[in-house]
């Protein structure tokens, strides 16, 4: 989250965002594995309100994002994804539909359990600050909870 301290520099942050030249990256951790270890996934997006879920139908918003699976183990595995667009559970939604569903989702994965929390952690946010124009980049990385203790996340960024 980005805070502006003025309205000038919050209506300068808003238009990064809608240009796109704010960079956003996630680690989630899937159950399954894909096949491309490196790739892009672009999907229509239609958000139904009522069920507050997102489905690929080619009537919806393009989404795209990039990923790439970092390590695999006991059939997960630990994915960097590069949030191009910023649709409603976009991640969550992309990668369900190609059958590797985030660990701990029980919207969109119906083999989660009870007490698993979403293995999904936004992990570095990029923008250039509103006056000076520096590139700032700020990272962060999850606890060591089941199942992110199935990797070493502070060796992946």
């Amino acid at each position: 989250m980005v805070f502006a301290r003025t309205s000038k520099a919050a209506e300068r942050l808003s238009k990064g965002i809608v240009n796109n030249e704010v960079d956003k990256y996630y680690l989630a951790v899937v159950c399954g594995t894909l096949t491309d270890k490196k790739g892009i996934m672009e999907d229509y997006l239609l958000k139904d309100e009522k069920t507050n879920t997102t489905r690929v139908d080619s009537s919806g918003k393009y989404a795209k994002l990039e990923y790439e699976v970092l390590a695999e183990k006991d059939g997960f595995s630990l994915v960097k994804i590069h949030l191009i667009t910023g649709r409603s559970h976009q991640i969550r939604v992309q990668f369900a539909s190609r059958n590797v569903p985030l660990w701990g989702d029980k919207k969109y994965n119906n083999k989660s359990l009870a007490g698993e929390q979403i293995a999904l952690w936004s992990n570095e946010l990029s923008f250039n600050h509103p006056t000076t124009k520096e590139r700032l980049t700020f990272k962060s990385y999850p606890k060591y909870e089941y199942p992110w203790n199935l990797y070493n996340i502070n060796n992946y960024s």
